[in-house]
């Protein structure tokens, strides 16, 4: 399983970016999938998450600001960011829980980083 971000680049505060994120390989099925972040100096951390039946969960930070979503049939998450913040700079890394073939677990799937970059 192989996970492909897109959709990252420079923009200035105030502005917004629509993050993609494809899942491809062998997947029968996908649990939670979602997006976390990580800034120069600092741990990696969430941004939000989206289950399968579309229930999501979000940083306080970014919370009234960005909208994940994902569309099932494509294996797709998006990430779109609102009202960018210089504070919001960071790489992003997308995940995907994805069961194998008639299990009951799941393995974690991250995606290379796509750089955000808000100038003030």
């Amino acid at each position: 399983v192989q996970l492909q971000a897109s959709g990252g680049g420079l923009v200035q505060a105030g502005g917004s970016l629509r993050l993609s994120c494809a899942a491809s390989g062998s997947i029968f099925s996908i649990l939670d999938m979602g997006w976390y972040r990580q800034a120069p100096g600092k741990q990696r951390e969430l941004v939000a998450t989206v289950t399968s039946g579309g229930i999501t969960n979000y940083a306080d930070s970014v919370k009234g600001r960005f909208t994940i979503s994902r569309d099932n049939a494509k294996n797709t998450v998006y990430l779109q960011m609102n009202s960018l913040k210089p504070e919001d700079t960071a790489v992003y890394y997308c995940n995907a829980e994805v069961p194998p073939y008639n299990s009951n677990y799941f393995n974690l799937y991250w995606g290379q980083g796509t750089l955000v970059t808000v100038s003030s």
